[in-house]
């Protein structure tokens, strides 16, 4: 998947607010230790790093969702980077209720909080959860 589908995907994934650009996703897998999951209509951009990964960003195209895309993204991250990394987490906008629903069923848990992280067109931010996971190793 190029970056270019990437930061179609994300737009409208994440639309009304501003998806992440072409070059934003060129350069964040220029970086080391990132990796892209990727499937159908979705992808998972991660980092892993130091006995950890962290989830960068998971989208999937409207017409794509609840298909179980994100399901078998975080499946595959979780799965393929157990052999590198002991704890896996990720942050994600407390309004966000189905995304917090399928991290909570990937077992992940509300580790912190960073209040009015996440600036929204409306005016309002929205906190971000940060959720955490131990991974087996294997």
């Amino acid at each position: 998947m190029t970056p270019g589908e990437m930061a179609r995907i994300h737009a409208a994934a994440f639309a009304p607010q501003r998806g992440w650009n072409a070059d934003e996703f060129t350069a964040l897998l220029a970086q080391p230790h990132s990796s892209a999951f990727t499937a159908q209509g979705g992808f998972a951009l991660t980092r892993t790093v130091a006995g950890e990964t962290e989830l960068l960003t998971l989208a999937v195209a409207p017409d794509h969702q609840r298909r179980g895309v994100a399901n078998s993204l975080i499946t595959e991250w979780t799965q393929s980077t157990s052999t590198s990394a002991e704890t896996a987490f990720l942050e994600v906008a407390a309004d966000n209720t189905g995304a917090i629903a399928l991290y909570n069923k990937h077992g992940f848990i509300q580790s912190g909080l960073r209040k009015a992280y996440y600036a929204r067109a409306d005016g309002a931010a929205a906190d971000a959860l940060l959720m955490t996971r131990a991974l087996t190793r294997g």
